[in-house]
This record gives C-alpha cells, structure tokens and sequence, in this order.
C-alpha cells in the first residue's frame, strides 16, 4: 500500500453565489451577461454559468429600476433614494447622478441612440432626460396612478414614447411637441407590460385583466383584444428571423378575411406557463404542456408563476423569470407537424435561501443535489453552475437528504421533509418511487446503506428512527409506491439532528438534542452503547472508514471521537461557536468540519490539531457534501452561498518551490547588481524579493556615496505607485527605530523631492501611512533640536570657565602683537644703522615653548567638558 499523505490546503475554486432577489432586471445586447438587482446592490452576472463579474455597491436602498445603453457600455440604475445614477461598466464608477422624481422611479428605458433616457416614476411623472448632460428634456404628467412600464419608439426617427400605468391606461408622448400625442384607454387593470410588432404597425399592451390588447400605432385605435384567462406579467413580440418565428410559420392556420395584419407573441403570467398567441383570430397556437415552476402547495397561497419575460437577442430564445429568482432559458422545438414543445435550455437560480443540506450525485460525482428552505430538492451541474433539475413532491420543507447507488445501478436519493415522511427517487428518471409515511414529526434526517444498499435509516423530531426496506419498488410504474419500516424504536428523549450508517451496515449512530448520540445493531435496532460528554445538543455523528470508532460534532463547540464501547478517545476544540458538521477524509486520517462561526477547518486525527481554517461564509455553515472519489468539499449555510472546495496541496507544493526557486535566482541577481554597483536594479530586485532588511542595506551603502542625492533619486525613479507605496511602509518602520531613522528621514526627503503633491496623492493609503510617520518624526526633531541646544550650554559652560576662547581671536591677537613687535625692532635697529640680530635667550625660549604648548592645551579643551590640569596657571598668564 503507498504511504497515505496529509492534505494540508484547500483552495474554493466554484462559488454559487446570490445574484437576484427580485425585481428589476435587463440582458445585454449580445445576450452574454445579465444585470441583477440584488437588495441593495447590482450583479453582473454570466449568461453562462452564474458566475457574477462584477458588484455595483449602491446606497443602501433597494434599487427598483435599472437599463443600460444600446453599447452595453453605461448602466443607469434608481433606488428607493430617488437618485438616478449613470454608471460607467468599463470602470464600475458613477460617473454622473441626479434626482428629478418625488417618488422612486418604478421603470427606465435608454432610446437607440443612447442619448436619452426615460424615467417613470411613482410620483405618476415621465421624465425624459440627456445622458450626457444630466439635466431634463421633456416632463411629462397626465398619469393618474403608478407609472409601471416605459418603452421608446425602436425607430430613432420617430421620437414617441410609450407608457403604461395602474390606472389602466397606455399614453404615447410625442417628444417633439412635448405632449401626449395620445391617451389609450381598454384595459381595466394595471398595464404590465408593452412591446411593439416587428413592423413597427402595432403596440401590444399587457395588463392584470387578463386581456393582450393590440393598438394601432397610425389611429392609435384598440384593434383587437385577446383574451387570455390569467393575470399577465409579460408580452413579448416574436420577430422573423428567430427560431420561434420559423417554427410557428410552419403552423400557421388559414388566413380569415380579417384585414389586420397577423402578428406573434407571447404571454407569461400567473400560471407558470408559456403560450404563444396569433393575433389574426385571437387564438393560442401553442401551449406549455408541463410548467417547470414550483407551484405552491397551499392552494389557497398565490400561485408561484412568472413575473418577467424577454427574448433574448442574437436566437438565443426565450427567458423566463419566477417568482422564486429563477431565470429559466426556452428554446422552441417541432417533433412533428402538429407537435411543438418548450424545451428548457438552462436553468439559473438567482437566490436559494438557507442551504440545509446537500450531496454530491452521479457516477463522476459532477451533480450537486442541494436541501434548500423550499420544497423541491435542486440538483446542480457543477460544470455550468445551473440547476439541470427540480425533485418536486413533498408538501413541506425538505430539511435532510442522502444519496446511495442501488443495486441495479440507478443512482438514489433519499429525502426528510417538514410534512412528516420520507421520499425515495430515481436520478435517472427524475422520479418518485416510494414514500415512507409513519412519522409523526418532521424528519430531520437520513441515511443510505453503505454495503447492501437496500434500505435507509430515517430520524425524526418524534424521537424515533425507523429502518425503511427497498422491496417493492418498480422503476416502471409512474406512481410512487408505499415504503415499508422493517423496524421502530424510540431513541432518544429529544429532537434526532443526525443519523450515521457504519460501513458494513453493521451498526447506525444517532446524534440528538438531548446532548447524547446512541449506537444501535441493525437491522433490528438493538441499543449497544451511549455516548455521553457533549453539554449541548449533537448535530453530526459519522463512522469512521477505517477505525471501530465514531465522530461526533456538537454545539458545544467540540468534537469527540468515541469508540464503539462508548468511551471518548479524544476532544478536538477549536470552533468558536457550534459544530455543525464533520466528515472523515484521507481514508480516516483527517476530518473536516464547519460551524456556526462560518469556518471550514481541517484536523489531523492523529495529532489533535487543526492545520487549515478557510473564512467564505457569512453564515452558519449548515451543509458540508464530501465527494467520496474526488474528495472534493461542497459547504453551504444561512448566507444562501455553496463553496466548492479542491485539494492544493500538490498545487501549493509546487509553487512554493517555483517561489523557492525564482527567490535564489532573483537573490543572486541583486547580489550581481550590488557588486556591479548597479543600485537602481538592485533596488527593484529588492523590492520584488519582499526584502526590507537588504532594501535599508541598500540605501544605507547610497547614503555613504559621494553624491547621495543623486545615486538616491537616480534608484527611486524607476518605482512604479505600488513599489512607492511599499517604500512608504517600510520607511513608516524604519522610522519607529532610532537606530534606522537617520536612513528613512533621508530617503523620505528625496522621495517628496522627487515627486509632486500630486503623484504622492494618488498613491494608495498615503494618508494613513503618512499618520504614521509624522508622530515619529516629530519625536526625530526634538531629540535633535534638545541636542543642540545641550551643545550650546556646554561652550557657555567652557568659555566662562575660561577654558576656552573662540578660536579666531586668540589668533588675531597674537598675529598683531607678534607683527608690533617686529615692527619696532626693525625700526630701531635702522635707526642705529645696525642690522637687526636676534639671539634668543634661554628664558625666551622656554616662556615660547611653555606658550605654544598652552595654546595647543587650550585648542585641545574647545571640545571637552573636563578641566585639565594647568588650566589656572594658563590663565594667570593669559591676564599677566
């Protein structure tokens, strides 16, 4: 057997993050990415996979409208603040806001020019403003409700503008004569939605009447009314040219002798369906046979329907959005020539609540099925981040769920719900094939056989668990079956939270709320041992692979690890708050776990300790799936967020040593820059390697060169903002220092030398750094100001002491008598005609040498606080 290695760190490569809550929403241009309001903030989403691109922060109020520009290059988006703001996508700046409504502004379009933009407000006001300016064109008011709707005229050579209200009214505006070219009055409820025919002849008008009216755009006379039998949301025009169009061309009925022109499209609404609509005869050509919508299950709660619809440019067909955040993606298919069907493309949902629980599914373990607070069970493709399915059957709540491959291949899932019973389903045919009903609690968990895979493990909150047998089920009758218990027992005195089967199917381990997990025979449940330390209640119990032993994780803030006996082997703390859940991994050698702090930990078993800890959540971690051949982590908790986690151990072995290795390349080379006095290069050398101790180094050895100031600006020129920035930090410590702060005062004054106020500005958090430096070398200065000053007192001191005089007058002095006296010898001696002779005395001699050794005493004491010996003789003869 090889040697088992140690995992020792995990790296999030997939995130399933909340993009939409609800609301206002547009497509771009080209169909590649999605703009979302989600609460406060704006997401900028792919098309693709979910993935968001990019965050908009807004200002803290729910935004209720948002369009962009026919260039996708500006986004214009409104909030509950009133404040209209134009962002630019390139920069996710905002580059120009203004207010102009007394109310939110409830929906927004930018005309094809991109230079106008319209706003229609709760206030009952349309607005119409300049892009570029900023300021308003056009005011209109004549609404007497809620304006809900706006649309520009598609071609940029009629300047018209539509609107609908909740006054059931539709006005045309004209924008140049700035009034209302017309008042359409037909329906009898809020307008919803408005859309124009291919050939620019017809306005379709969609409102919660239940009604589609179609109004000439010449007389602006209602032609036609088409009865539709449910409150609308949307109503989409379909174009030629796209795949819907040719398809329903082919299924066009018989021409009446009606002189409208025919026109298609389609309507969503409160049923969930999609049904496509011909004008010529008001009659429905094509409807959605099964609807991929969650309905609610009480039937007197509001249906869950759609609220929003579109096409979608460049074919790529429809788009559908529900009331639960789900963006549905419709293509149209033809099976025959009668036979249309919706087919749906891709499924994105844009907020999935409180994840519960969640397993990884399928042979390569590339599905995901995730528990949400929602009836249904959504099942992930990891490859594209949608929801490829929806397991939809229980009536309540799915609060727990396990996975298990059947004997016949099939892959199973098994499913606890708030409703009291148990599903079981078959992957392959997204069905139901048996219900276990018994219960008279919620089932808050379950748990597969890991050997013969013939049954599954149920507990409850009536404090009992039930052993379910797979006999009976037939995968080819539609109808879900009724499982049967093998065997009940009463287990504990309190809610079950968790259920564990060993991996021969030997034993099965329940974790309760009554601070106890119990180890029970299967299959007939006979109690072997209880397991009692924990102080709160147990929330994870699993076996271990390899060892007799089980793993309990509680809210305690603990982990304990027991043997079958029921004694505890070992504690592991670390969590700051309740373990929610732990799994074994690396064949039983390690586990992982989350909690309620939102940490993802990884432990060694062997050496108690936690190695790695992984901070991604915002919430309680709650879910925790293991992929049992790939090993890959999937966590999910209250934030609504699934992080997949892989292992990097391998990956951060080798850039460790790739680092390791560019390190002593990179370090020789500033090496060779030093000794070639190349201290430009070796500086940036430096500053890429990290290394302030060498950068000091460096500069100190610059600092020593005959011309420093230049060395130094010639080295610092080639620093770019970040490096700039770098400097600053490490002068900010050098200067803490007495011993470095001669070095960082100089390097400091040759950087603010070298660049402008301005360029020191730009630099990224100049001014906290700058906060910390100035104390510092306030300090600097006073030392050295009191030095000084201390420098002064002791030539004070000295001179008074008569120690010392100033250098250039004891000089002057004897220079002048020296010179007087030569003066008048030589005077004196050509008077007497003699040449003048000096021979000098004994006497003479010694009073010179005894002077000159004076005075070289006297130079020597400038600088010294200590008297010499001699000092008041010299004095005495300095005043003789």
């Amino acid at each position: 057997m090889a040697s088992l290695s140690y995992k020792k760190s995990y790296r999030r490569t997939q995130s399933l993050q909340q993009f939409y809550t609800g609301g206002p929403f547009t497509v771009s241009s080209d169909g590649t990415f999605l703009v979302c309001t989600c609460d406060d903030s704006i997401k900028i989403v792919d098309s693709s996979n979910a993935s968001i691109k990019s965050t908009i922060e807004g200002d803290s109020e729910p935004v209720t409208a948002v369009a962009l520009s026919p260039d996708d290059k500006l986004l214009f988006s409104s909030s509950h603040s009133r404040q209209i703001r134009v962002w630019d996508l390139s920069t996710l700046k905002c580059i120009r806001s203004w207010k102009g409504h007394d109310g939110p502004v409830m929906a927004m379009a930018c005309d094809a020019s991109g230079g106008l933009l319209a706003t229609a407000g709760a206030d009952r006001k349309v607005l119409v403003w300049d892009v570029d300016g900023g300021f308003c064109t056009h005011y209109f008011k004549g609404h007497k409700g809620v304006v809900t709707c706006i649309m520009f005229h598609p071609d940029p050579s009629r300047l018209l503008l539509f609107s609908g209200s909740d006054d059931a009214s539709v006005r045309v505006w004209d924008l140049v004569t700035k009034k209302c070219a017309a008042t359409m009055e037909k329906h009898f409820s809020a307008v919803v939605s408005l859309t124009i025919s291919e050939d620019q002849r017809f306005l379709l008008s969609a409102g919660r009447d239940k009604v589609v009216n179609m109004w000439d755009l010449k007389s602006y006379e209602c032609k036609t009314t088409i009865p539709t039998y449910e409150v609308l949301e949307a109503v989409c025009a379909v174009n030629s040219g796209t795949a819907f169009y040719d398809i329903l061309s082919v299924q066009k009925p018989k021409k009446s002798k009606s002189s409208t022109q025919e026109v298609y499209f389609l309507t969503v609404g409160e049923r969930g369906i999609v049904r496509i609509w011909n004008s010529e005869g008001a009659v429905c050509i094509f409807e959605q046979k099964i609807s991929d919508v969650a309905l609610s299950s009480d039937e007197n709660d509001l249906r869950r329907g759609f609220t929003a619809a579109c096409m979608l440019p460049s074919n790529q067909g429809l788009l559908c959005i529900t009331a639960d955040q789900q963006f549905l993606f419709y293509s149209l298919l033809k099976h025959s020539k009668e036979d249309l069907d919706m087919s749906l493309c891709k499924r994105l949902i844009g907020y999935n609540e409180e994840i519960v629980d969640m397993k990884f599914v399928g042979e390569d373990e590339n599905f995901l099925a995730v528990a949400t607070n929602l009836e249904q069970v959504r099942v992930y493709d990891l490859a594209s981040m949608s929801c490829s399915y929806v397991l939809a059957g229980h009536t309540g709540i799915v609060l727990c769920l396990d996975t298990c491959i059947a004997s016949s291949g099939n892959t199973l899932i098994v499913t606890g719900s708030k409703d009291n019973s148990v599903r079981l389903w078959d992957l392959e045919t997204k069905s139901c094939l048996g219900v276990g009903i018994g219960h008279t609690g919620a089932v808050g968990a379950v748990a597969c056989s890991k050997k013969c895979r013939d049954f599954f493990v149920s507990g409850s909150s009536d404090h009992t668990i039930k052993v379910w047998s797979f006999e009976g089920l037939d995968n080819d009758t539609k109808e879900a079956t009724s499982l049967n218990a093998k065997a009940v027992v009463a287990a504990h005195d309190k809610d079950i939270n968790c259920l564990a089967v060993a991996p021969f199917d030997s034993y099965v381990c329940s974790g309760s709320q009554d601070r106890t997990a119990s180890i029970w025979k299967l299959p007939d449940l006979v109690h072997v041992a209880k397991l009692k330390g924990h102080k709160r209640g147990i929330w994870s119990v699993e076996f271990s692979p390899v060892d007799k032993c089980v793993l309990t994780a509680s809210g305690d803030k603990t982990m304990k690890m027991w043997a079958l006996d029921g004694s505890c082997l070992k504690t592991f703390e670390g969590h700051t708050s309740s373990v929610l859940r732990a799994s074994f991994i690396t064949r039983g050698t390690q586990f992982v776990s989350t909690g309620a702090d939102g940490l993802l930990k990884l432990w060694t078993v062997t050496s108690n300790e936690c190695i790695a800890t992984y901070d991604e959540h915002e919430d309680k971690v709650w879910a925790l799936a293991i992929g049992k051949k790939t090993e890959v982590l999937a966590t999910g908790g209250g934030d609504a967020v699934v992080n997949l986690w892989s292992d990097s151990t391998a990956v951060d072995k080798e850039e460790a040593f790739r680092k390791e290795e560019e390190g002593v390349l990179r370090g020789q080379e500033l090496e060779n820059a030093v000794s070639d006095a190349d201290y430009a290069k070796a500086i940036q050398i430096a500053f890429e390697l990290r290394r302030p101790r060498r950068l000091f180094e460096l500069l100190s050895e610059l600092c020593r060169e005959k011309d420093a100031k230049d060395h130094m600006r010639k080295a610092l020129q080639t620093l770019g903002k970040e490096e700039v920035r770098q400097l600053f930090e490490y002068i900010r410590e050098w200067n803490t220092k007495p011993k470095l702060c001669h070095i960082a005062q100089f390097v400091l004054f040759q950087v603010f030398s070298m660049l402008s106020p301005k360029e020191i500005v730009e630099v990224k958090g100049v001014a906290e750094l700058l906060e910390g430096l100035i104390p510092y070398s306030q300090r600097h200065f006073s030392r050295i100001d009191r030095l000084e000053r201390s420098t002064f007192l002791l030539d004070y001191t000295l001179i008074g002491m008569s120690v010392i005089e100033p250098e250039s007058d004891r000089g002057e002095t004897r220079n002048s008598s020296r010179k007087k006296v030569d003066t008048d010898d030589s005077s004196d001696d050509r008077a007497a005609g003699k040449e003048p002779v000096s021979e000098p005395t004994a006497e003479t001699q010694q009073k010179k040498s005894s002077k000159k050794r004076k005075s070289k005493k006297s130079v020597e004491v400038c600088y010294k606080k200590v008297k010499l010996p001699g000092a008041e003789d010299s004095a005495v003869s300095l005043q003789a």
